[in-house]
């Protein structure tokens, strides 16, 4: 159930965006001309109708709890855009955010939207009944299935032995041959790793062909990049004597799917912070989460299709009283969203805070479980940020001036803005990912308990 008056700020809201243009047509649409009666439920269902360029208002609708089944605040509209959130969900969420005045709480919703909130939950119920019905039921021809992962199996180990023969060839070779061959070398080979069923080392490769045109310094970061493609082939090669973490994490690494396994873990998630990253092929939507009471950091991934943002979204500074289950490998890091039990709310508990000295450490440890991590979540407690007086570039110094990390390149230059915005030259805290390019913070606040700023 909703708390009466406990409503998502502006900021949470534009979060939950797919993108500038959204965002920016949404902000104009969260003021009360356009829409008429709008009302919100103590179940967290809002709705309104938002005058539009066509006779008939656009009927719009947010369930801002879901359905329970693990898919975060829902969306519908009756207008022809592909996005969601779209600008008229953005607009009444906007709208909702100013109080009872421009939304009013504690109404029994319209037939048109308890039509459909009925048939979401119905919905949501039989796709529980049918997930409860899979788990205490054995599969339909286990033997056909391991039949099925043992050809995979022998595809990738193919793959995998011809990418070591052409990484060999390549050092044999030289590295400058990478540079005259240009992309179309490493765009043939992830093509023959995408035949053999390995994904995720198609992937690594293709990163690899970008690597050669990225400025001085290219042969290094080359030869540091083939090292790590090697070693995770030779991962896969003797997987057999791996420890059970090591040889999951390799069976991700390579692109195998994985399901999430082990009882589900209900906490209230805090959602810190919230973003999307695109490849050409796909849109990922990392969330992060921390735990309140098990004090565990986890990674939701979502994903969608070029151009279009993934399905599950959640507003970054609220808590959700969730069921987590984790997937396996080093790290567990990752999750997937499980049964939730009421809608987002605030809450004032935040992650403790690190020096940059432990936050270091704690990174190298996390590499030594993964070495093909990208990067690891940490909070840094009292930092400052300010520009490296030697090289002109940020980072976030700790308050003794001591120690500090630089700022990560694919940091976000309105974040960066925001967080000395924040900081006003004082010690603040800071959620992010610490990566060998530095780090890249996501979250602020000040004092034990302050409103989580989005740097994303």
């Amino acid at each position: 159930m909703t708390q009466q008056g406990v409503r998502w700020t502006a900021d949470q809201v534009l979060a939950l965006a797919p993108d500038a243009a959204s965002r920016k047509a949404g902000s104009k649409l969260g003021t009360a001309g356009p829409w008429s009666q709008t009302g919100s439920s103590d179940e967290g269902a809002i709705w309104g109708l938002c005058k539009g360029s066509g006779s008939k208002p656009y009927q719009t609708i947010v369930d801002s709890g879901g359905d329970g089944g693990g898919t975060g605040p829902a969306y519908k509209c009756s207008c022809p855009s592909r996005k969601f959130p779209c600008k008229h969900a953005l607009g009444l969420l906007l709208l909702w955010a100013g109080g009872d005045q421009q939304v009013p709480g504690g109404q029994a919703p319209p037939e048109w939207t308890a039509q459909w909130l009925a048939g979401r939950r119905q919905r949501a119920t039989e796709r529980r009944t049918a997930r409860d019905g899979d788990a205490g039921s054995a599969p339909a021809d286990p033997e056909a299935a391991r039949r099925r992962a043992e050809r995979r199996a022998q595809r990738i180990t193919a793959g995998a032995a011809e990418l070591e023969q052409r990484l060999t060839d390549l050092l044999r070779g030289g590295l400058a041959q990478a540079e005259r061959a240009g992309y179309g070398l490493w765009e043939e080979t992830a093509a023959r790793m995408v035949d053999a069923q390995a994904p995720g080392l198609a992937s690594r490769v293709r990163e690899l062909g970008a690597v050669p045109g990225s400025g001085p310094g290219w042969p290094v970061r080359l030869l540091e990049e083939c090292a790590l493609l090697h070693l995770l082939v030779q991962g896969w090669l003797h997987r057999a004597g791996l420890p059970e973490e090591l040889a999951a994490t390799v069976r991700s690494r390579v692109g195998l799917p994985a399901s999430a396994e082990g009882p589900p873990q209900r906490d209230d998630w805090l959602v810190l912070a919230q973003y999307d990253a695109a490849d050409g092929h796909l849109t990922t939507r990392r969330i992060w989460l921390y735990g309140t009471a098990t004090h565990r950091t986890a990674l939701l991934l979502s994903y969608g299709a070029v151009g279009r943002a993934p399905a599950l979204a959640l507003p970054a500074g609220l808590t959700l009283d969730a069921a987590v289950s984790g997937y396996p490998g080093a790290g567990a890091l990752r999750v997937e969203l499980g049964e939730q039990f009421g809608t987002a709310r605030p809450k004032d508990v935040r992650p403790p805070g690190t020096a940059v000295g432990d936050a270091l450490a704690a990174y190298s440890e996390a590499l030594t479980a993964d070495p093909w991590l990208e990067s690891w979540p940490v909070t840094l407690a009292d930092v400052v940020p300010a520009r490296d007086p030697d090289g002109g570039s940020w980072q976030l110094a700790d308050a003794d001036g001591k120690s500090a990390l630089p700022l990560a390149p694919q940091t976000s230059p309105s974040g960066l803005w925001r967080l000395t915005a924040v900081s006003g030259g004082a010690p603040v805290t800071v959620f992010g990912e610490c990566g060998h390019r530095g780090f890249r913070p996501l979250a602020a606040w000040t004092g034990a308990a302050g409103e989580v700023i989005s740097l994303c």
